[in-house]
Order: structure tokens, then sequence, then C-alpha cells
């Protein structure tokens, strides 16, 4: 694999044996790779982990340049053909299929487009740029009409380009803006539908609403249960089939957004921080942030700051 605005590493390895990766930021960049897929020259870029079933901890966009190809996404096999786009949120099992002729897949977070930063993960489903991601009971394929392909190829191969090389000026804002287009592209695609939630279950929006109102203070898995009535392993059997992640899952990713906000946005202590996020303190809030992120809340803050500094 080339290089790129950071890389894919094992997170954790759920009980049925799935690996889950997480996306590790390169300090100072936007957290952003480019991979590519070209059957006649062979793999170029390809994530290590495509190799067998595994699931996402960030967010990925595949779309088929020419040519056609296929993998599963969960229990659904999907079929994809020249100038087809799929959204694939975090949590989500794939195995990867082959591709004969060219395919691209971005891999990010995010905030890797500032104006995305301070969007929860629970408000998804209600957000044109992250509606497509959020699980919706299927697998939703759309397709570019054959007057619009080549900007996509385009910007594809524009954010590769500026991906591997983040150490030009500029090469940051280039990464972030170019991943906002295809966003916008994408909403446009979809017509910039959204839902009440994620993904307009009714269930999963009370669990999420339950651990909006209370995931700055000590809540866990068993008191969303009991807030709604149910028994902690069927609620998080069933958050997980819908969703593809845990209701505990759930709460780490929205008290670490929350985090990431604050971080950014604020010059609150990390013990402030950790406060008001939920986190019992500044060690704990910091080693939940390096096994999600790949580093230090200071240093990411820290290098949040240099990034925006005028050269």
């Amino acid at each position: 694999m080339g290089p790129s605005s950071g890389v894919v590493r094992l997170r954790t390895v759920r009980a049925d044996g799935t690996p889950v990766y997480r996306y590790e930021d390169r300090l100072g960049t936007p957290a952003v790779s480019v991979h590519e897929l070209d059957s006649e020259r062979g793999p170029v870029d390809r994530h290590v982990e495509a190799a067998r079933p595994h699931a996402h901890d960030f967010l990925t966009l595949v779309h088929v340049e020419r040519g056609a190809g296929s993998l599963r996404v969960d229990t659904a096999d999907v079929a994809l053909e020249a100038g087809d786009v799929l959204a694939i949120g975090p949590g989500r099992v794939l195995d990867v299929g082959g591709v004969q002729g060219r395919a691209w897949a971005t891999l990010f977070l995010p905030d890797a487009v500032p104006a995305l930063a301070g969007v929860s993960p629970l408000t998804w489903g209600r957000h044109p740029l992250l509606a497509p991601f959020v699980p919706d009971g299927g697998t939703d394929v759309r397709t570019v009409a054959p007057g619009d392909r080549s900007r996509w190829a385009t910007w594809f191969a524009e954010l590769q380009d500026e991906a591997r090389a983040p150490e030009r000026v500029g090469a940051g804002a280039a990464v972030s803006a170019v991943l906002a287009q295809m966003l916008v592209g994408l909403a446009r695609l979809t017509g910039g539908a959204t839902s009440g939630g994620a993904g307009g279950d009714a269930l999963v929006d009370r669990v999420l609403a339950a651990i909006e109102g209370g995931f700055r203070g000590p809540i866990g898995t068993g008191d969303v249960a009991r807030a709604l009535g149910y028994t902690p392993g069927h609620l998080t059997t069933v958050v997980r089939e819908r969703t593809g992640r845990t209701v505990g899952e759930w709460i780490t990713e929205r008290r670490l957004s929350e985090a990431r906000r604050l971080l950014a946005e604020t010059d609150l202590p990390l013990a402030a921080v950790a406060q008001r996020t939920g986190h019992r303190d500044a060690g704990y809030l910091a080693r939940r942030f390096k096994e999600r992120y790949g580093t230090t809340p200071v240093r990411w803050r820290r290098a949040g700051r240099a990034s925006d500094t005028p050269a």
C-alpha cells in the first residue's frame, strides 16, 4: 500500500471472529486514503484486510469506473457495474469479491471534511451528506449517469494524488475539498434523501435518542435497555443486526466524536473534555481515543492546531 493520509489497523475482533479495523490518522492531515484496483495491472493500494470478511470503524465509498465487480455486505451479495457507487457505513461486515475492470474505494472519517466535524454520528441519517452511509435494511447501489462518470473518475484520481503527498502545500485543504465534492455528488444521486434517524427504524431511533440524552454521564447498554424495556442481550443483538454496531459501540462513538469536537473547537484541558463526554478521567479518555484513532488526544489537538497555522 502506497503513502496516504493514514493507515488501517486492527482495532478489535468480534465474538464471532470478525476483525474490526480502525482508521489511524496521520497527524495534521485529513483522515482520508484512496485505494485502486485495476484488473489489467493487478491490485494497487489495496488495503490488506480486504482478503477476508471484516468490518470497518470508518466510512467507505466504492465506485466502479469500468467493468464489473462484486462484494458481500452483511448477508447481501452486491453486484456492481460500471458507473455504480456504493456507500458503506461503519460496522458493516464486508467480504470483497473480484473486479474485472477498474474500481476505486476511499476510506475516511467524517471530520476529514471540516463542515462534518461537529455532526453527531447518531444523527447522520438526517444529514444529506452522511445519510447514504446509514444502514437502511438494504444495500442501495446508486448509478452515475454516463455523462458524469468522467468527473467521478477524476475525483478519485485527484483525491489519491493529494492524499499520497500530504507534505505538499495545501494538500490537506485539497483532500477535504475533493472529498466534499464527492459527498455532494453522492447526495445528489440520492436526491438528498434523509431519514428520521439511523435509517428510519423506530427502535434504533429510540436507542440513539437515549444515547444522545445520556452519553455525557455514566450510561451503559444496560441503562439503555432498561429505559426501553428490553434485556441488554436482546437489544444488543437487534441493534447490531440493524446498524452493524452494538449499543455499547454507539455510546463509545458518540463520546469520542464529541471529544474530538471539543478538542478541535475549545481550549478545555483534557480532564474537562473527559468529564463532559462521559469518560471517568483524562487517562481513560486518552486510552479509548488512542485505541480508536491511533494517537493521543493531546497529539491530535496539537497537530490540528499546527495544520491551521499559515506557513
